[in-house]
């Protein structure tokens, strides 16, 4: 079979994942084609996917009437819907994670965005969907927060592996790095095994630009004295955090201490690029791909970017080049007036209302659809949910 740009974008150790997720790709083969043709190895997804899946489609209406039958409210018909099928997903990629010992072939879930400045709800109910999807390759997703980072390291000193989303600044990407080792140095003092954990920290990256591009952009029209500046800086601000953010992650995972949890079985916690569709049609449909591809690395793309990467990418290991130029950029960005922790700060909190405003929507069109269906007697929700699993 001839090689395409996704194979060899693997073939150079970074881990194609895609960011996406509904139930006829896990039953028409589509997933399986993914996997055997595309070198996909993983696949996250969040509550604005399922909210596209279940309100976009028919495929879930057989359940929703089962489990309205059973009297379960909106969120737990969603909850059951979702642990459905992320334990599909999750089947279809264990080959990978038995085969990488743990090492790829994840599939995520995400808390509710609900919880996202609550440490303790956080904890608990990542605790029960853990239990609940009884997978050893999943990740449950947990916002990078300030609230989340305590939740993390407490997860983590558990057992529960753990994706964590949201991650937009470089500062909370440090916390978040340290969370992880902290849980793990936790769990090691209690005497448990720890070469079974795994975690990823999701660094998202176009919302950067979008978010911050404007500001600069302005300068590049109005502004002769800092034009050259900006227009250096101009769509580069994310892929600058990111190859900053992989440096980061090098210094703390190949260092002698953390060398010493290696001997022990401890995984380092990968980057995922996430976000990684471009926004600005000016550029390229691969910009954040292309540019960091990484060993060790995890990109996780919506389909559009991932057939688009198929069709035109040129997979090569970037990540390092121009680090000086990089550091640069984002060191200058508060002469063009952008203050880059403020910017980040902002794009957390809207990363959270992106979340649960699509969240609260898809409760309601459940509760919608199910309110006045009916399950004939003979096929209780029970029955129809242990039919499908």
């Amino acid at each position: 079979m001839a090689s395409n740009p996704l194979n060899r974008a693997h073939d150079l150790g970074q881990s194609i994942w895609l960011d996406y997720i509904r139930r006829d790709m896990l039953r028409n083969g589509t997933l399986r084609s993914l996997i055997q043709n595309d070198s996909l190895t993983g696949m996250t997804s969040n509550p604005k996917i399922f909210d596209k899946a279940i309100t976009g489609s028919e495929d879930y209406t057989n359940d929703l009437e089962a489990l309205a039958a059973d009297g379960l409210s909106p969120q737990e018909i969603y909850e059951e819907i979702a642990v459905s099928d992320v334990q599909d997903a999750a089947d279809q990629f264990r080959h990978v994670y038995d085969k990488t010992r743990g090492a790829d072939g994840y599939v995520s879930l995400e808390v509710s965005p609900e919880l996202a400045r609550d440490t303790e709800g956080t904890i608990s109910e990542a605790r029960r969907l853990w239990k609940k999807v009884k997978r050893p390759n999943v990740f449950i997703k947990v916002p990078g927060t300030a609230e989340g980072i305590p939740a993390i390291r407490q997860l983590i000193s558990e057992g529960i592996n753990i994706n964590v989303t949201l991650l937009f600044g470089l500062p909370r990407y440090r916390e978040v790095a340290e969370a992880y080792i902290e849980g793990i140095r936790e769990r090691i003092s209690q005497g448990k095994t720890v070469s079974q954990i795994a975690s990823v920290a999701s660094f998202f990256l176009s919302r950067i630009d979008v978010l911050v591009d404007p500001t600069i952009e302005q300068l590049m029209k109005e502004d002769s004295n800092k034009r050259k500046q900006a227009e250096q800086t101009h769509g580069q601000v994310a892929v600058s955090s990111a190859r900053v953010a992989y440096q980061m992650y090098k210094a703390m995972f190949e260092n002698d201490d953390f060398r010493s949890l290696a001997e022990r079985g401890v995984r380092p916690q990968k980057l995922l690029w996430a976000s990684t569709s471009t926004k600005n049609p000016s550029f390229s449909d691969v910009k954040y791909v292309d540019a960091l591809i990484a060993p060790e690395t995890i990109n996780t793309m919506p389909m559009e970017t991932l057939e688009a990467y198929r069709d035109h990418g040129d997979p090569e290991v970037r990540i390092e080049n121009n680090l000086d130029g990089a550091r640069d950029i984002l060191e200058g960005l508060g002469e063009l007036g952008v203050d880059i922790d403020q910017a980040t700060s902002q794009l957390v909190a809207e990363g959270i209302e992106k979340f649960k405003k699509p969240f609260s929507d898809l409760l309601g069109s459940i509760k919608e659809r199910t309110s006045s269906s009916e399950r004939p007697a003979q096929e209780s929700g029970a029955q129809a949910r242990q039919a499908h699993r």
